[in-house]
């Protein structure tokens, strides 16, 4: 088979050297790493160093640090009106969250339906600030949930921003960073988050491992797992050693390598950007008017579906997606695109390309040599837009 090239990086980045060895190292440990026996704290230190590391990402203290089976779980886990701050029982009494979310908190998390409100984007993608403060007035203590940077659109949010404007309504901010973490600063002190979570194999970690951080005193009440008490109380059930090992040593290289890769990614993106263009000037690139992550694009072609895009590259051995991976594999229209405002016909047209810390620029050329090669014979049978 052909070799092939891989841009789907915000559906799943390859394992990292660095977790495959750490987890190999795990694998050899005997110990629950709940025991306090020799065997069972060797296996307590490697989740103790992961802790850390995992906190040494997103500028945070280790003890906030909570080991979850993935995002989803995290967001639902901080999803929930049974909140402490300070030892104070504060619970939340509504819900907002953007309308560009990720499945997980747009559908509101532990609050009932009757209590979550979704909050409108511009047409660039970007949470509209105006909507956002009398928004808030509905509520005496909101919980408010807005991404980082979107899976789609590779958009980021103003957090910093967002975050006064939540603090001042005596409200909460959970950020999801999934898609940030490791490819752009996602300190939880700068950004003014108080709860945010991370996803090992969006950084190049096993699958299957998470976390939720919490800043400063905020406590979780109501947890969704109960049992044996571990990870603090917030989490029961025994720890996976080797994917929380292989998800520390993940961020460990993501952040070291954070500022030369985004450097690099900008670059290579901006690079397929331009030969997309020329190619295909009718291509619409969506959230081109907003910040993005330096290694996403998502575009579309008017008239073109994008299944017939994605499975003609796929022959043409380059791996692309249709934006959010958490649709059971099926090509649908973007909630996303339709959040903002974009037109449904174009919705069903969006391919996203999203590029890693080992895409090179042959690999880039690999995929604007195949575009062109799928566009020309599309052409021959289809009328797209020019």
């Amino acid at each position: 088979m052909a070799e092939r090239a891989y841009f789907d990086w915000n559906a799943t980045a390859p394992l990292r050297a660095e977790a495959r060895a750490a987890m190999a190292a795990a694998w050899g440990l005997t110990g629950n790493a709940s025991s306090v026996h020799t065997e069972g704290r060797a296996a307590r230190r490697l989740v103790e160093e992961a802790r850390a590391s995992v906190a040494a990402l997103v500028g945070a203290e280790a003890k906030g640090v909570t080991f979850t089976s993935g995002a989803t779980e995290a967001n639902m886990l901080a999803l929930t009106p049974a909140l402490e701050i300070g030892g104070r029982k504060e619970p939340r009494d509504r819900l907002f969250v953007s309308s560009i979310e990720h499945p997980s908190v747009r559908g509101g998390g532990r609050f009932p339906a009757s209590s979550v409100e979704q909050l409108p984007v511009t047409g660039d993608g970007l949470v509209d600030l105006a909507e956002l403060e009398p928004r808030l007035l509905r509520a005496e203590r909101p919980l408010v949930s807005v991404m980082l940077a979107n899976n789609e659109t590779g958009v980021i949010q103003p957090i910093a921003e967002i975050a006064a404007i939540v603090h001042a309504a005596h409200g909460i901010l959970h950020v999801d960073a999934v898609q940030g973490a490791g490819r752009i600063d996602c300190s939880i002190d700068e950004l003014g988050a108080d709860l945010l979570s991370v996803s090992s194999h969006k950084l190049g970690g096993p699958q299957g491992a998470g976390a939720l951080v919490r800043r400063g005193d905020i406590h979780i009440v109501e947890v969704l797992i109960k049992g044996g008490g571990q990870e603090r109380g917030l989490r029961a059930g025994t720890e996976n050693v080797a994917a929380i090992a292989g998800f520390g040593a993940a961020a460990v290289a993501a952040n070291a390598a954070r500022q030369a890769d985004a450097v690099r990614m900008t670059a290579l993106r901006d690079k397929f950007e331009a030969g997309l263009k020329a190619a295909t000037p009718q291509a619409v690139i969506f959230g081109a008017g907003a910040p993005r992550l330096p290694n996403t694009t998502l575009f579309a072609i008017p008239g073109m579906k994008a299944e017939t895009a994605i499975i003609a590259l796929d022959l043409n051995g380059i791996a692309v997606s249709s934006g959010s991976a958490c649709s059971s594999g099926k090509v649908q229209a973007s909630s996303v695109l339709a959040a903002m405002g974009v037109e449904t016909e174009l919705t069903r047209g969006a391919v996203r390309v999203s590029l890693g810390w080992s895409t090179s620029e042959a690999d880039v050329e690999c995929l604007l040599k195949a575009w062109i090669n799928v566009i020309s014979s599309l052409l021959k049978k289809h009328a797209y837009a020019a």
